[in-house]
């Protein structure tokens, strides 16, 4: 870590450093830095964006999070080319990151293995020509898929339409009879410009765009976003009160994704007693979260400086009464499931994503602890309340469908006990939250937050008059998506249900 240094400048989740304490480096330098501290597993890559400095020139910025020290590192470059040398040939979590650069800013990252668009829209910059390849425009899905030949190979293609009311993207499988060679998945049907629009913010619209950015994950995304205006604003800390809420309605949001997860599993494993039940119980915790606020997502719960709405005494009670209700209906439920010899049997040895690849390709959240690594932002990042109260980590090392499910339901018994113990002890004094004041200028913050899929990461960059010069929003599904390729490989093309289902990954926080 120490040849680093001149490099990286060291950051704190949710604690502003000046623009002017990031000195810019050669962007060679930069991007072997970073490369040979996630060889080295010393850190991985959070987030790696370009954005427009005011000047002619486009720049780079790194943030790589050490999960074991607790430490950002933060590095930049100005590109006076139209390209950069490409490294995510050695290093595989650079490749959508740089693929986004490309199409955001016209700046090709030259020598990329798999140079794809990632979300088909027009440049922040006007710049479009990367779009064409041999001289064809690239409309969307219509890109050199990878090809599997020989005797008896075929293709399967499905979406990007699907059935019901799921957001498109679509997934091509090369296959020999049952056995995938090879899966690659095509997204960004649904470009909303979400991060288009945020630059020249914070403004009356800038918390609802982040709301949506992963409307299941509401929560999460809008906590980062206030954490991220309250750190600029010079805010050391909220009420407790406010606080308390904001960890209680996080955890709620993981309890309700985490029992829809399970139920969904148990359903692609044919096992409906556990998928009838919670489905239901879903909407239980759902419709808790909209005790607090009136709306089951969570939606305007949660503002800069606190919260909007908290409950009284007989809310508490009333709520704990639900709560205890619904997690025994769970815990029967995945009770029920887990015990089922045959559904177990379905689960083991099936999408298999091993510690080392999931290290190697930047793995986040659920999936990560699933592969043996202990990654979680309320641990290893804490912030609000959780730098007092931890939740305890669970991780399992099969990395397979069956240790993605497993912890999901670990998780969910922990949050549980979380949430059972806050509202025993939730203020019902104090303020609800305080002012925030304008964002600092010529700023930059990175505020992180464990979603119930993994690592929610929004960075923001402020100008001279405190606006935001760029606001880069990494959804864990960004980090992925590419997971879910990894196991398909040599796996058989009717377990594809089953391994979709335990990554559940988001097709609209990963188009931005």
């Amino acid at each position: 870590m120490n040849s680093q240094r001149g490099i990286f400048t060291p950051a704190r989740n949710c604690v502003p450093v000046p623009l002017s304490g990031i000195e810019p480096v050669p962007v060679e330098s930069l991007l072997d830095a970073v490369a040979a501290l996630c060889i080295a597993r010393e850190a991985r890559i959070a987030s790696l964006f370009a954005m427009k400095n005011g000047s002619a020139q486009v720049q780079i910025m790194a943030i790589l999070a050490d999960d074991q020290g607790g430490r950002l590192m933060i590095g930049t470059s100005l590109l006076d080319a139209d390209s950069f040398p490409s490294l995510s040939a050695k290093c595989p979590q650079a490749q959508l990151f740089e693929r986004e650069i490309a199409e955001q800013f016209g700046i090709v990252p030259a020598g990329h293995p798999r140079f794809n668009p990632v979300r088909f829209h027009h440049s922040f910059s006007g710049r479009d020509a990367w779009f064409r390849l041999e001289g064809q425009d690239i409309q969307p899905s219509v890109i050199p898929f990878v090809r599997v030949e020989g005797s008896d190979v075929h293709e399967v293609a499905v979406g990007p339409v699907h059935a019901g009311i799921i957001e498109p993207g679509h997934f091509r499988f090369q296959c020999h009879g049952e056995k995938v060679f090879n899966l690659e998945i095509s997204l960004g049907y649904q470009h909303r410009g979400i991060e288009k629009s945020l630059i020249g913010g914070p403004d009356g619209r800038s918390i609802h765009l982040v709301e949506t950015a992963a409307g299941d994950s509401t929560i999460a995304h809008t906590t980062a976003y206030c954490q991220t205006l309250e750190a600029l604003g010079s805010v050391r800390q909220i009420p407790l009160r406010a606080m308390t809420v904001r960890a209680i309605l996080l955890e709620l949001e993981r309890m309700a994704n985490h029992a829809g997860d399970i139920g969904a599993l148990a359903n692609d494993a044919a096992f409906l007693p556990t998928a009838s039940y919670c489905g239901r119980i879903r909407g239980d915790f759902l419709n808790m979260t909209a005790m607090f606020c009136g709306n089951r997502f969570g939606r305007s719960a949660v503002l800069p400086g606190g919260v909007r709405f908290t409950l009284d005494r007989d809310g508490v009670e009333e709520l704990k009464r639900r709560f205890k209700n619904s997690f025994g209906d769970l815990e029967d439920a995945a009770n029920l499931l887990f015990e089922s010899s045959t559904a177990v049997e379905r689960f083991e040895n099936c999408g298999i994503l091993p510690r080392e690849t999931a290290e190697e390709i930047g793995i986040v959240g659920v999936a990560a602890r699933a592969s043996g690594i202990r990654r979680d932002i309320r641990f290893d990042f804490p912030t609000g309340l959780f730098s007092f109260a931890q939740i305890p980590l669970v991780s399992c090392d099969s990395g397979d469908v069956y240790a993605r499910a497993f912890v999901r339901w670990l998780e969910a018994r922990n949050s549980a006990s979380f949430i059972l113990e806050q509202l025993d002890s939730l203020p019902q004094d104090g303020a609800m939250g305080i002012p925030v004041q304008a964002p600092k200028p010529d700023s930059i913050v990175v505020s992180m937050v464990e979603g119930w899929r993994g690592e929610v990461c929004h960075t923001a960059v402020t100008g001279p008059d405190g606006r935001f010069l760029r606001y880069k929003i990494v959804d864990p599904s960004f980090h992925n998506w590419g997971g879910l390729e990894v196991v398909l490989k040599d796996e058989l093309i009717y377990n594809f249900p089953l391994c979709n289902k335990s990554f559940n990954l988001s097709y609209c926080g990963f188009d931005l």
